[in-house]
């Protein structure tokens, strides 16, 4: 058994090049001698870039020539290679290293660990999967969680640790994610697909045939500087075109918001307020006007949908429930006057309109119901299927909406075990819980085994995990409640962290294993996620920093270990991989899009295809619903909807209604105490929390060194609070420091702090206040509903004060403290 005592011997025995790595010395002497820079292709989510590597470093990195809005945020990539957030070398948490299972688990996040060589540290790893596979089984092992990772289609970090795992053992999974996990459980039931990931109609298309684009709780111009491959930004210039329009008078453009929005901005468009979460009320006035003033297309809903007067019944208050859904009802809910309400349905119904919903809507508790409400609405307009009509729920995703090429691109590294395989521990017992869980409740699933839960139909049983992998993933950004996850974490026995930098999760972890930078290994990306416009090489700018591996690596490292390395690997090298991909792509493209041979590729650094004709969503099934009918129970559009209906939940039952939450700003529950809204929104100047740790770039936004919450001049005033001031975000759930930005673009009562900033404690106890401003510190960890139990991070209230004395140092960055052994 591997135990701290036998590292050092390791340590001592191997001497310092253990240490540092045999190559580390002669890279740096190479180094200093080379003086020619080399301008190199590389792909990245921010776009596709040209670095110069001079001296075996990247000194500059400019945008592609031919990208048309390259992102400010390709400044960053510098400083996340060269950041002294980087995990160095493999190491062990100091307490867990000597105890292993029977270690103090409430030290958990004190940043105390020791330097281990790799071949330690994969031994550890290996140990830890044996002792949990056969003392508690498959149930005993959570690996199923996943985030962004870094771009690349081989070194896919999510594809490396689900294939090592599994050829190990059975494990406990997740389904679902964090961005669209409510939106893509209900629209199915409603619509026939999830829509949050499908292409769209095309921009061209829009931008002809819209009289209205409703741009409902979505920015678009913020969130397209990232994309889930390479990223192309052909999108951001119909943002362009579509702002001449609105200029010149031929499009209204409304942004339907809180806040005013830096598309809206942007567009010079129209803004209309609605008070936070009540957009439900809202949206079911509009209903009411649709169908009271006879605006509603009944032909199309008879023909592509079923349930409307199940949903209308309740709309007139025919029903149990006897409230009239009214303008004036809903007015005073949302706070838009009902007068301006009736107007705005006119306005919807006097022409071609086109919803484009954004995904921070459904990340609220009841997040279903809005996106149901969404088809409701263009299903009374009559003009799903139609060009410049309709509704989507992914245009400011990763491209969607720019015509696609029709082009192959390659597949990825292989997930699963290879056909015919079995695991080393082929158990199945999962010991009467359930083998895959809601995304959002694996912190609940920790702090409570044995419980039950309802999920989409389904009972979930949640396990008794003692184990917890994560790769390329921080859930210490992407989960809520922050200090109810230290609890959580609390509860196991090993946590293992593999990733480039020190972020929380790692901070959290029993075992740091150091994984490189996409800019330190070779690879290859689709060009445009949603537009398939090409394929980028990716080409290593420098070699691994530190002691660094490559996912590949590190897991063939681990398979070795137990006798399935060479299935891991399938005997080929990463070079070996990728032109195997490359050729397959090409094969595959063959008589409709000319590909040169691999290492033409590999020189050019980009092959691009054609592109391809404009597309209308949901055209087919408009032309006809019974041979090109959607995915529902039914193939119609379904209004109310009788599978979910049979569930019997009470938070989401046969159709969409108007809801309380448990806490709401503007008069709402919880408001006398917390009277401000947290709105915790995709960053303008990150990915996720990709970059957070670029120091110099995370410089150009901080306040004193913080990350900023966006406050209106008004609560400012009240709380005597000035632009650039440290400031405490603080409610029941937590507390957090941030820097004061006052900006007119939000109202009173709403504040934003963007998701993603990472979490630094001052120390590990819980409740302890937050050093840089995680807004996960504060939101509440609750699903949505029965239904998705999906993440409910923006049903949240604060309250806001200005920081007195001396604010502690942030603790988010930089390496841990370093034990000796």
């Amino acid at each position: 058994m591997t135990t701290r005592r036998n590292v050092l011997k390791g340590l001592v025995a191997g001497g310092a090049a253990t240490l540092m790595g045999q190559s580390l010395f002669a890279k740096a002497a190479q180094a200093a001698t080379s003086s020619q820079g080399t301008w190199h292709v590389t792909g990245s989510h921010w776009g596709a870039i040209r670095a110069l590597v001079k001296g075996g470093k990247v000194t500059d990195v400019q945008p592609l020539e031919d990208d048309p809005y390259p992102t400010d945020m390709i400044k960053g990539i510098k400083g996340i290679i060269y950041s002294p957030s980087r995990i160095k070398y493999p190491m062990a948490r100091a307490d867990w290293l000597d105890n292993r299972e029977n270690a103090d688990r409430t030290t958990r996040g004190d940043n105390r660990y020791v330097r281990i060589t790799w071949d330690e540290a994969l031994d550890l790893f290996y140990e830890e999967l044996e002792r949990v596979q056969t003392t508690h089984g498959p149930s005993g092992l959570f690996a199923g969680a996943t985030g962004w990772r870094q771009t690349g289609l081989f070194h896919t970090c999510i594809n490396h640790m689900n294939r090592a795992v599994s050829m190990h053992g059975n494990y406990v999974r997740k389904v679902g994610d964090y961005s669209t996990g409510a939106g893509q459980t209900i629209l199915p039931y409603v619509i026939g697909s999830t829509e949050v990931y499908a292409q769209g109609t095309s921009w061209p298309v829009i931008l002809e045939n819209a009289d209205t684009v409703v741009l409902w709780a979505s920015d678009p111009l913020k969130n397209l500087q990232v994309g889930w491959t390479c990223e192309t930004h052909e999108s951001l210039p119909y943002l362009d075109e579509l702002r001449d329009k609105v200029a010149a008078g031929e499009i209204r453009v409304i942004s339907v918001d809180p806040v005013r929005s830096k598309t809206q901005k942007h567009l010079n468009s129209e803004h209309l307020y609605v008070n936070p979460m009540t957009d439900v009320a809202f949206m079911l006035a509009i209903a009411h006007t649709l169908y009271t003033e006879d605006l509603h297309d009944k032909e199309f809903l008879d023909i592509y949908s079923l349930g409307f007067d199940q949903f209308i019944s309740y709309v007139m208050g025919e029903g149990e429930d006897a409230t009239v859904k009214t303008p004036e009802w809903a007015a005073e809910i949302c706070g838009v006057p009902a007068e301006e309400i009736r107007s705005f349905a006119r306005l919807l119904a006097s022409g071609r309109t086109q919803f484009l919903f954004g995904w921070s809507l459904q990340r609220q508790q009841h997040g279903e119901q809005p996106y149901w409400m969404g088809t409701i609405l263009a299903s009374m307009l009559g003009q799903i299927g139609l060009p410049g009509g309709g509704v989507s729920y992914s245009h400011h995703y990763s491209g969607v909406g720019v015509p696609q090429t029709g082009a192959n691109m390659p597949g990825a590294f292989p997930l699963n075990l290879d056909l015919g395989k079995t695991p080393k521990h082929d158990l199945h017992n999962y010991k009467g819980a359930s083998n895959v869980i809601p995304v959002a409740r694996w912190v609940d699933m920790l702090l409570n085994p044995g419980d039950k839960i309802q999920y989409n139909g389904h009972e979930v049983t949640y396990p008794d995990v003692r184990m917890a992998v994560f790769t390329g993933c921080n859930p210490f950004h992407h989960h809520q409640d922050r200090n109810k996850m230290r609890k959580a974490f609390r509860q196991l026995e090993t946590v293992v962290a593999i990733d480039f930098a020190w972020t929380a999760t790692c901070r959290h972890a029993d075992l740091v294993l150091p994984a490189c930078t996409q800019f330190e290994r070779n690879d290859m990306d689709t060009y445009g996620a949603y537009s398939n416009t090409g394929v980028v090489a990716m080409r290593k700018l420098v070699d691994p920093l530190y002691q660094s591996k490559t996912d590949y690596e590190i897991f063939t490292g681990l398979t070795d270990r137990f006798g399935r390395a060479e299935e891991y690997t399938r005997g080929m090298t990463e070079m070996q991989w990728l032109r195997q991909m490359y050729d397959t792509t090409k094969a595959a493209n063959d008589g409709r899009f000319e590909m040169p041979d691999f290492d033409q590729f590999w020189e050019d650094g980009m092959v691009r295809f054609q592109r391809g004709e404009n597309w209308v969503r949901h055209a087919a099934f408009r032309e006809d619903p019974e041979i090109n009918a959607l995915g529902t129970p039914s193939g119609f559009i379904e209004i109310s909807s009788r599978t979910i209906e049979k569930f019997g939940y009470d938070d989401c039952g046969a159709h969409p209604k108007w809801m309380e939450k448990a806490e709401r700003s503007h008069g709402g529950p919880n408001s006398d105490r917390f009277p401000i809204w947290l709105q915790s929104c995709h960053p303008d100047q990150r990915l996720h929390s990709q970059m957070c740790e670029s120091d110099e770039y995370r410089a150009t936004y901080a306040v004193q060194g913080r990350e900023p919450v966006y406050i209106s001049p008004e609560d400012a005033a009240n709380r005597g609070i000035n632009d650039g001031d440290i400031v405490r975000v603080f409610n029941d759930r937590g507390q957090l420091l941030a820097g004061a930005r006052v900006s007119e673009d939000y109202p009173q009562g709403v504040v934003r702090i963007h998701e993603g900033a990472w979490y630094g404690p001052v120390d590990a106890s819980i409740g302890a206040l937050d050093t840089y401003g995680d807004p996960n510190t504060v939101t509440m960890d609750v699903g949505a509903s029965k239904l998705s139990q999906a993440t409910s991070a923006n049903t949240c209230l604060v309250e806001i004060e200005k920081f007195e004395g001396v604010a502690p140092p942030v603790t988010s960055f930089g390496g841990p403290i370093e034990e000796s052994l």
